[in-house]
Parts: structure tokens; C-alpha cells; sequence
């Protein structure tokens, strides 16, 4: 992480103005080590919420993996299991990605209030 955050920092200026860098909770990008970096690069870093596949478009694509390996699949081993996330990778994905534009997006849902009582 700290090797991103300094190319990050190289392609958009040294230290000229803050960078705002949104990531999940994953402890590798909350290490002392990768905050005193951020630090020292003038970049601030925001944790989106646990839990909040609408925010984190990865998640979407991890559910579209997961829909083509893992769902209602019984694996006798770990090799199976493996052979079947590689195929995904090398043969599915390939031919599926340009179809899944409504799956792995920016679009943001809007949570509908409540109105207050």
C-alpha cells in the first residue's frame, strides 16, 4: 500500500495538494505504517462503511464471481476449487465483462427515509 500511495503521489504532484484516497476497512490500509506514509504524502484516507457492498464496486464483482464459481457447488478439494476460480478468470470473465455494466458500476442506490414522526 505504500508503494501505491507513492506512485499515486508521483503521478498527481509531490505533496502540492492534499489526495483523498476512499478504501474498505481491510487492515492492510490501516497499518501504522501505511497511515505514516499517507501522512508524509499528504493523502487522506476515508474508510467507507463495513458492510456496504453499494459503495465498493470490487463487492459487485465479487458477487458475479461467486454467481459463476461458488453458488449451490459442492467442491471435493481445494484444487477443484482453485481450477474452478481459474477457469472464471481466464475463460469466464473474458467473455462476460462487457455485459456487466448494470452489475459493476458508480451508480450509487439511494436509501429511501423514513419521514421523521
Amino acid at each position: 500500500m505504500v508503494a501505491l500511495f507513492e506512485q499515486i503521489r508521483q503521478k498527481f504532484g509531490e505533496n502540492k495538494a492534499k489526495i483523498h484516497v476512499f478504501s474498505d476497512n481491510g487492515g492492510y490500509f490501516r497499518t501504522e505504517k501505511v497511515k505514516a506514509a499517507a501522512g508524509q504524502l499528504n493523502i487522506e484516507q476515508h474508510f467507507i462503511p463495513t458492510y456496504s457492498p453499494n459503495l465498493n464496486p470490487i463487492e459487485r464483482g465479487w458477487k458475479v464471481q461467486n454467481k459463476y464459481v461458488r453458488n449451490n457447488i459442492f467442491f471435493k478439494s481445494p484444487t477443484d476449487f482453485r481450477a474452478a476460480l481459474r477457469n472464471f478468470a481466464e475463460k469466464i470473465w473474458p467473455e462476460i465483462c462487457n455485459t456487466l455494466t448494470t452489475w459493476v458500476n458508480d451508480n450509487l442506490g439511494v436509501i429511501a427515509q423514513e419521514p421523521a414522526a
